[in-house]
């Protein structure tokens, strides 16, 4: 018999947490809360793991501000009862957001305040002073706060949160955390979130938890074939331009795209690439300002854009991680470069909200199992399909078998299925890739990243305020524009039909060739034959140019 899943109504929740959650549109709680939040409520310590997207943020904020309600109702004195820790700012934003619509109904008895950016501490103290129910920062501003005495916990709080636990030390924040404890009363319940165990988190159990119960929920980290399905092809350097473009291009990738990169310079490379062919997108790194970045995702989220580029670069979780002096002696050599030193609070596989990502394109493939879950887990996240394609270079084998090693498990076959095609096939958009490649220099690159970050310097600094006074001109604010450093060819954004393979005429039609079919699927009487929308119906992006051998005219995808 099935287990019956318990239900939010069940769990005792004030009215107005329960219009919230009905709001949110959550019918049923998921895994992670469904355990969570009544352990919590029993003032139990926690220590909790569940996959990415699975509602860690709400298992701890429901039970957080149901005790905060509580209380209120014998304490009348205005206190800081929580305190949220996270890795990043971007976090931080999320979290501040979702606390905020569990609060909806009742905002005036619960005050929210996230710490996290970096801004003069004299600018946030005005916000402390007035003693939020729950502050949200990063080690490190929590502590500098402490320290100026803005922010006093040690009567008062009831709760700490640490969220994606596993990312704290790190990102260099273990003397930080260990000095902010300092600064905390005896006895508070504490709840650690974590998508993964490791060493790190086993020593904040020690620190932070007293007897506690463990939570390893969802064994498998990222979700099954049925939701998520994933594909590796492997494909040397000039194959991965030549593949993207004709997944983006032929729009055989529908749906909002991520496409991840092993550094700053890759991001601009692949969209200047991109803007070669007149296919718009985003970049996302850690040299541009927290605000655009939070713009950035935001837009995303709402439909605006549907490709980001992101960089998930492993030199910054060692950077963050290695001893001020050497930190300061990457700093030197980045600023002798030319580049601006990244942000160290800065993480994009991890800790940010994307909203109904259909796609993860590894375009560089990721160095460890770990980070290659965090990628993937931004899609197929709750209960919404997605699909995940890795490209993967004779350099990278290794690493893509740690990758299936860890996702196996005790299963026998790997989730990476061969994302196979005939390369044949598209050797006619070679030289138009070549084409593109040539204008994509290491000196257009320079100043294709000088220009987006002073646009962006600009737009989050002197616009501040009359962005705040002007919503809607904020709306209007893009950030896929083309940089325009290198020289863009007018012919290579159209593609004739005469290059589009045979097997994908079926469903692939230039707009041209589109108005043609029309009137050749016209019949006598007023009947249309709807072959050309039967065939793009219903397919799943990834597979609709898919070959494993047998001849497929319509463009079908052959049973993996």
């Amino acid at each position: 018999m099935a287990h019956e899943r318990l239900q939010f109504h069940e769990m005792g929740l004030d009215d107005r947490l329960l219009k919230a959650v009905a709001d949110l549109g959550w019918s049923k709680p998921t895994l992670i809360q469904e355990k969570v939040i009544p352990l919590a409520l029993d003032g139990k310590d926690l220590l909790a793991r569940a996959r990415t997207g699975s509602g860690k943020t709400a298992s701890y904020g429901i039970p957080v501000i149901q005790r905060i309600l509580a209380s209120k109702q014998t304490v009348r004195e205005q206190d800081v009862r929580a305190l949220i820790v996270v890795p990043t700012k971007e976090l931080g934003h999320q979290v501040q957001i979702m606390m905020r619509q569990l609060t909806a109904y009742c905002s005036r008895d619960i005050r929210v305040a996230d710490i996290s950016s970096k801004v003069d501490l004299s600018t946030q103290r005005p916000i402390l002073m007035e003693k939020p129910d729950v502050v949200v920062g990063t080690p490190s501003r929590v502590l500098a706060h402490l320290n100026a005495q803005n922010l006093v916990l040690r009567s008062s709080l009831e709760m700490l949160v640490v969220d994606e636990a596993d990312l704290i030390f790190s990102f260099g924040f273990e003397s930080d955390l260990k000095n902010l404890l300092c600064h905390l009363p005896n006895i508070y319940q504490s709840f650690l979130m974590s998508a993964t165990f490791n060493e790190d988190v086993q020593s904040l159990k020690e620190l932070l938890l007293h007897n506690p119960v463990i939570l390893k929920l969802q064994g498998s980290q990222l979700p099954d074939s049925s939701q998520l399905q994933q594909y590796s092809i492997k494909c040397e350097e000039e194959d991965k331009f030549l593949l993207v473009y004709t997944l983006l291009k032929l729009c055989l990738v529908k749906g909002k795209t991520l496409l991840f990169v092993g550094t700053v310079d890759r991001c601009y490379r692949l969209k200047l690439f991109l803007e070669q062919f007149g296919i718009p997108a985003c970049v996302l790194n850690s040299e541009l300002p927290v605000q655009s970045r939070c713009h950035i995702i935001a837009q995303f989220n709402q439909g605006f854009y549907d490709y980001i580029i992101a960089s998930d670069e492993q030199s910054l979780t060692d950077t963050a991680a290695a001893p001020q002096t050497t930190a300061g002696k990457e700093k030197k050599k980045a600023q002798k470069k030319g580049g601006k030193a990244k942000d160290k609070e800065y993480g994009v596989s991890r800790g940010v909200d994307f909203q109904n990502v259909a796609n993860v394109i590894n375009f560089d493939f990721p160095k460890t199992a770990e980070s290659y879950i965090h990628r993937v887990g931004r899609t197929a996240r709750a209960d919404n399909p997605g699909t995940a394609l890795s490209f993967v270079s004779h350099t990278e084998l290794g690493l893509l078998s740690e990758v299936e090693e860890a996702l196996t498990g005790d299963e026998t076959n790997s989730p990476l299925k061969p994302y196979e095609f005939k390369m044949e096939q598209i050797e006619g958009f070679r030289y138009r890739c070549r084409d593109a490649m040539r204008s994509v220099t290491k000196q257009a690159v320079k100043e294709a990243r000088l220009k987006e970050i002073k646009q962006e310097l600009l737009n989050s600094e002197k616009l501040k305020t009359y962005f705040e006074d002007n919503p809607r001109d904020l709306q209007l604010l893009r950030h896929d524009k083309d940089l325009h450093p290198a020289v863009v060819k007018p012919h290579l954004k159209n593609v004739p039909e005469y290059l589009i393979p045979e097997a994908l005429k079926g469903v692939v039609h230039p707009l041209t060739s589109r108005r043609r079919r029309r009137k050749e699927i016209q019949r006598p009487g007023g009947v249309i034959k709807s072959s050309f929308k039967k065939n793009i119906r219903g397919k799943n992006p990834l597979k609709s140019f898919q070959y494993t051998g047998g001849k497929n005219r319509k463009g079908k995808a052959s049973q993996s």
